[in-house]
């Protein structure tokens, strides 16, 4: 179970065995069926999530019901409402299961202990908040210059497997166009 969530953290740091073991007694597993929460809006994020099975998302809902997709996680990535988690203050986000999931969860109280116990991880920590940050800025950067179809294929790019895997119309949210614009687009990439 722990075996995926060790090699991601190997391509950052390196660990001893002993390490390598202690790092998994500060994690605890979590099934989650499809369509199940992991975080509520309003309710404080109480973990961090490594993703070892399935897809998560997170979104929020906006006045009028409608969905904004923040973020995908897929197999090997990590996925919270950061800000609730950090702060413990209520979450402004949901995250869900789009397929049945396998977790691996921290909480901040175990994570903070975890950075003490075996001090390698702060690095580690610090280049996963790193990494987010970049990920987020070049977000924010495509939904502002590039065109629709510029968005979609650099989210072919990032992750290939996600459009048979994640339904057309959370795609379309995530990407910030209707449905309707991206199937056009679909359609006129399968005829180049």
């Amino acid at each position: 179970m722990f075996d995926l969530l060790i090699q991601n953290i190997s391509k950052k740091v390196s660990l001893t065995e002993e390490e390598k073991h202690l790092i998994q007694t500060f994690f605890t597993p979590k099934k989650l069926r499809k369509k199940q929460y992991l975080v509520q809006e309003g309710d404080p994020c109480k973990y961090t999530a490594f993703v070892n099975k399935g897809i998560l998302r997170s979104y929020t809902v906006d006045e009028k019901g409608i969905e904004h997709i923040v973020q995908f996680a897929l197999e090997d990535w990590w996925i919270a409402d950061i800000y609730s988690f950090l702060t413990g203050e209520p979450s402004t986000c949901n995250i869900d299961a789009l397929e049945d999931a396998e977790l691996l969860l921290i909480t901040k109280a175990a994570q903070d202990d975890m950075v003490l116990q075996v001090p390698k991880m702060e690095r580690y920590l610090r280049l996963l908040m790193q990494n987010n940050l970049i990920a987020l800025q070049r977000r924010l950067m495509s939904s502002l210059n590039y065109t629709a179809e510029d968005k979609y294929l650099q989210l072919i790019a990032t992750c290939p497997t996600i459009v048979q895997r994640v339904p057309q119309h959370y795609i379309a949210s995530y990407l910030g166009i209707t449905p309707e614009t991206l199937s056009r687009i679909r359609r006129q990439m399968a005829f180049r």
